[in-house]
């Protein structure tokens, strides 16, 4: 037996030296479908041998003498592989757990066997798993608790969880979120302790830091000192931004000092100077007044410079002023003043009418005594002339309130000027329609089609002031005015109904006489006296819009746009479209807290060259430089610029003192833009006059010739335009043959001088 062995074991050793040789020469090969041994290139065919059959069925051989075949033995089937001559053969487990080597002589002995893995799982091993599992998993349930409460962003896969979880495990945890949360728990306790009386606060940033590293403050010191200063700022700042309001409160209810000196010089001149007195209009004119064929406007104002502005940008922006008939209403004490202004500073062919309230027969105490009774109210005259600040609690508004408050306590909201609008149809009966405006708009645009509009039958035409792309001008309704926890409001009043604006509004005084929209407004002013003012609180608009209900026609808001005086944020380009523009709020812009960037849409009707202007020094810090400086050259020069297709820029007035480079910007500027080819920039530009092109350096009073002091001559400069060219053009440009002779030429222009 032992020989036998020991021959079965040479057996072995040779046939794995003989498999180890067949591999290395390439003669055994492991496939995914069959096993062969010996040439690869020989085809070998998968047999089967069941139990039932014990016919020995030879397996195909190749010429190298290998054989495989798939059997079952014993119930088990595998892949066996058996090698000539010695009929060695290689078992594998379906499972793939173990691999038999056993020979198949008359001895048939396992030679080998290797097991892979284990089957079956121990009963002793399943319960030590468990036991781990059960020790471990609660730690795991609270730490994903812990980090899911800490508000790090949610998991919700394995994943994810691995990576929140992975760096606590591996001690990784950032530092800056464990500070954070700390300082935030130590700022949340802070916030809650009251400070210290007499704790004394650094005055900045700094002097805090400072105070740290020299005191050498704890965490919870620093969090309550941060905590005292922040709301100290804060106090200073509200108290500063209602100081503020209450300052331009002041200065929008003052008369600015220029203002009050026009309306002084102006009524000196009226008694001293008969040209100042002259009948307004002429009496051949007198008939116009009460013309329907003309377009009447109606302006009631104690403010000259305004109305100075009011009546010329509407001259000038008409296509027809000779059908324009002004008639302006103003107080007894500005009456002087104002006839003054208007009788020395023509309009024509425009007719001006001023007209004082004492004038006015039909105005008497017994037509409008809720009107005095408004004027003589020790309640009212204390509400818009007391002080705004007493018994005010500043804690419990907001600024933005506060402003509205101080806005709707305007003493011009007592004035009988600011009601006269709900008496025109008894001031003026033998007119139908009119324009009714206020004294702190500008007309940009011809009025003339207002005439034409067909109000369908209603009484004011105006435009809506809920609707529009400026939410902070366009968002007004009806309980932006009213005081809807009065009954009488709440009874007859819709809050969500539109707003409409006073500034420019077309009145059927036809339609008119025919409503009781006088009495109504009465009515409501009497009840809102007895409720002590507690139905509304700013001025006129409220019992107008009450009054006036169904009877509004809604205009095209391009008509009259809003929000000048108190909206710094208005659309440039709006403005410039708008028909009407109004600068209702306190920036009025004669005054100086008027917004710089709308001030010049206004400042531009103004005559400064006037001598009582200038005299009474208007505006003179908030002029432009460029605009005070001509208004106060007394040379100035008449210039058109002529284009290439005969076309002109122009005329405009510029003072001696404007510089070429400043003309080419004009001309940039106002190209047209249906023309092609102009100018980018200034360097486009050769201005030519006098037969020369002028440089940049120069001035206006520089190119003057002698011939343009000739009067009623207009000095006409020529507009070369040469794009400049860049240097790849410069390459790329072929130079010209020759010499070119230059072409001289010499133009004469004719200008005037204005004195």
């Amino acid at each position: 037996m032992e020989g036998k062995m020991k021959k079965q074991n040479s057996w072995l050793s040779h046939e794995n030296r003989w498999m180890e040789t067949m591999y290395k020469r390439g003669n055994l090969k492991f496939g995914s479908s069959n096993w062969w041994v010996g040439n690869p290139n020989a085809v070998y065919e998968k047999t089967t041998r069941k139990k039932k059959n014990n016919s020995d069925k030879q397996p195909n051989r190749d010429v190298s003498g290998g054989w495989i075949e798939n059997r079952e033995i014993g119930g088990e089937e595998g892949f066996w592989i058996g090698l000539q001559k010695r009929r060695m053969q290689l078992h594998v487990s379906p499972s793939m757990r173990s691999i038999t080597i056993s020979s198949s002589n008359e001895f048939t002995t396992d030679l080998m066997k290797i097991k892979l893995a284990a089957r079956h799982i121990s009963s002793r091993t399943l319960f030590h798993t468990i036991l781990i599992l059960a020790f471990l998993l609660p730690f795991v349930f609270i730490l994903t608790a812990l980090v899911t409460l800490e508000g790090v962003n949610k998991c919700s896969s394995i994943d994810c969880l691995g990576r929140r979880l992975g760096p606590r495990f591996l001690s990784r945890v950032d530092d800056s979120e464990r500070l954070a949360r700390d300082f935030y728990n130590i700022l949340n306790e802070v916030s809650t302790q009251e400070i210290p009386d007499g704790l004394k606060l650094p005055d900045s940033f700094n002097h805090l830091l400072s105070d740290m590293k020299n005191n050498h403050y704890d965490a919870k010191t620093f969090a309550l000192i941060l905590r005292a200063m922040m709301e100290k700022f804060e106090r200073d700042i509200r108290e500063s931004k209602f100081a503020e309001l209450m300052n331009k409160h002041f200065a929008a209810s003052s008369i600015p000092k220029g203002i009050h000196c026009l309306s002084l010089r102006l009524t000196d001149e009226y008694s001293s100077n008969a040209h100042a007195r002259r009948q307004l209009p002429s009496p051949e004119f007198l008939p116009v007044l009460s013309d329907n064929a003309y377009h009447h406007y109606i302006l009631a104002t104690d403010n000259i410079l305004a109305a100075s502005v009011v009546v010329s940008s509407a001259v000038q922006s008409s296509s027809k002023p000779e059908k324009i008939v002004f008639h302006i209403i103003t107080d007894k004490k500005t009456y002087a003043g104002m006839h003054s202004w208007f009788a020395l500073n023509s309009v024509a062919p425009a007719i001006v009418e001023v007209k004082g309230v004492h004038q006015f027969d039909w105005l008497t105490r017994e037509n409008v005594p809720v009107l005095e009774a408004v004027e003589s109210h020790n309640g009212v005259r204390n509400y818009y002339h007391g002080n705004h600040v007493a018994g005010a609690n500043l804690t419990e508004t907001t600024p933005r309130r506060f402003a509205s408050k101080l806005q709707s306590r305007s003493p011009k909201y007592i004035s009988l000027l600011n009601h006269l609008r709900i008496y025109i149809p008894e001031l003026f009966p033998n007119l139908d329609k009119v324009v009714f405006l206020d004294d702190d708009i500008v007309v940009q645009r011809d009025l003339a089609p207002l005439w034409d509009v067909d109000l369908g039958g209603k009484v004011n035409g105006a435009v809506e002031t809920c609707r529009g792309d400026d939410e902070w001008v366009m968002s007004k309704r009806l309980r932006n005015y009213f005081n809807f926890s009065h009954p009488l409001i709440a009874k007859h009043l819709d809050p969500e109904e539109c707003a409409w604006a006073y500034g420019m509004n077309v009145f059927d005084l036809q339609a008119w006489r025919k409503t009781d929209i006088r009495e109504t407004y009465h009515s409501w002013l009497r009840e809102n006296l007895k409720s002590n003012l507690t139905m509304w609180k700013l001025g006129t608009l409220p019992p107008a819009l009450i009054a006036f209900k169904g009877h509004v026609h809604i205009l095209d808001p391009s008509w009259h746009m809003l929000g000048l005086g108190y909206q710094k944020d208005t659309n440039i380009e709006n403005v410039r479209k708008a028909a009407v523009i109004h600068y209702n709020g306190q920036s009025k812009p004669w005054l100086e807290i008027g917004f710089e960037h709308l001030r010049p849409f206004w400042t531009k009707y103004v005559n400064y060259s006037n001598d009582f202007i200038n005299n009474c020094h208007i505006l003179e810090g908030e002029i432009g430089s460029l605009e005070r400086y001509m208004a106060e050259v007394k040379d100035h020069l008449e210039i058109k610029f002529r284009l290439n297709d005969g076309s002109d820029i122009g005329p405009k007035s510029f003072p001696d003192a404007t510089t070429v480079a400043a003309l080419k910007e004009t001309v940039v500027s106002q190209w047209p833009k249906e023309k092609e080819n102009g100018p980018k920039t200034v360097k486009d530009v050769r201005l030519i006059s006098a037969g020369r092109i002028l440089e940049n350096n120069k001035t206006v009073g520089d190119c003057r010739s002698p011939v343009s002091n000739l009067s009623d001559a207009v000095t006409t400069m020529h507009v070369l335009i040469q794009p400049q060219v860049t240097d790849k053009e410069k390459k790329t440009k072929k130079k010209p043959k020759g010499d070119l002779k230059q072409n001289n030429c010499v133009c004469l222009c004719f200008g005037r001088r204005l004195e």
